[in-house]
């Protein structure tokens, strides 16, 4: 089936030359193909945060393999999670339901095997649950900060504390936060619970200790769609990947219902999420700890197998893979998807629970 890991680390080079193509061009999931992926492919599930970067790297991968005229070794493939469902994965495979977020992909990669998923995307770290026979390979950096209507009642800032007390519903109207504020009740909305924003911005405005969401808190929108009606409201709150909103925005990785419609991420503790110079994520952001890192999670033995499939993931995945190999074509689609680059060593990198 399959050439070396250092042939296809070679593929990389040529892959230069489609990267722009693959980061300006919005992509559907294995739905729309024509035919199922194939047994032998590397199929995901999981986060909404990642599924745009991870539908532009497959992209840039499997036009960098046909570069190559390489006709054998295994395409990537990773499917969204909204969409019809259940879903068929790949050729022969178990179908399932979609996977909705991080949660749900961890879940399902630990429910099935390499027949339906090789690895699911997740948006948080290992946390106290998942299989400690999972291996969470870094991706990128992320951050989440929270974001509001553009002209509504928020502020441009707030605090962590103020930002746990509106969760926990011990703040309901703006005038708790500053008397200059509309007299209004503020509406904080979360995503569903298997999300992995959900479950680090909870954390984080928690100093370390989740938040349990009050009475007033409104669960179960899509994580960072700006087109959900229900935020179309001038005075609701809601968690907002960084590195998403930078891609919807500055780079047209937004479309149908994944873009910010009338929302801007807002201010944590006076430090701007945003860098509107360069167009990303704020290095000053991403340093604190709103600042997080994101991962694709394989299964261990399936890692290090040592055989075929374990090549192709750590081709893919791996430190001096596709996605990390420092000025190719996979760190530049990372960018141009508004993710910033982890460094040398630390992209592909492995932890586990």
């Amino acid at each position: 089936m399959r050439k070396t890991a250092a042939k296809l680390l070679a593929i990389a080079a040529i892959a230069t030359s489609v990267a722009t193509v693959a980061a300006g061009t919005a992509v559907a999931d294995p739905s729309t193909l024509p035919t199922l992926p194939a047994a032998q492919d590397i199929v995901g599930v999981g986060s909404d945060t990642t599924q745009s970067v991870l539908n532009g790297l497959s992209v840039g991968y499997n036009a960098a393999l046909a570069a190559a005229g390489n006709t054998t070794s295994p395409r990537l493939y990773s499917w969204d999670a909204t969409g019809s469902s259940p879903i068929t994965t790949k050729t022969g495979a178990t179908s399932i339901a979609r996977p909705n977020g991080s949660g749900a992909g961890i879940t399902a990669l630990g429910a099935n095997t390499s027949a339906t998923v090789d690895f699911a995307r997740s948006s948080r770290a290992p946390q106290t649950g998942d299989l400690t026979t999972d291996l969470f390979v870094a991706l990128a950096k992320d951050a989440v900060s929270w974001a509001a209507k553009n002209g509504g009642n928020a502020p441009a800032d707030l605090t962590t504390a103020q930002l746990k007390g509106i969760y926990e519903c011990t703040i309901t109207n703006w005038q708790q936060i500053s008397p200059s504020l509309a007299n209004a009740t503020i509406k904080p909305f979360l995503p569903q619970t298997s999300s992995g924003t959900r479950t680090f911005f909870l954390k984080t405005i928690g100093s370390g200790t989740p938040v349990v969401p009050g009475a007033c808190v409104t669960s179960g929108t899509q994580e960072n769609q700006g087109s959900d009606p229900a935020l179309n409201d001038i005075n609701a709150v809601v968690p907002y990947s960084v590195a998403h909103y930078v891609g919807q925005v500055y780079y047209g990785q937004g479309s149908g219902s994944d873009v910010q419609g009338p929302l801007t991420v807002r201010s944590v503790n006076t430090i701007a999420p945003v860098d509107t110079v360069n167009k990303t994520i704020a290095s000053g952001f991403a340093s604190t700890t709103y600042g997080r890192v994101v991962y694709n999670v394989v299964r261990s033995a399936d890692w290090n197998a040592g055989d075929a499939h374990a090549t192709a993931l750590k081709a893919i995945f791996g430190v001096g893979g596709f996605i990390c190999t420092n000025g190719g074509a996979g760190s530049t689609i990372v960018k141009n998807y508004g993710f910033l680059a982890l460094p040398n060593g630390a992209c592909g990198s492995t932890i586990h629970i």
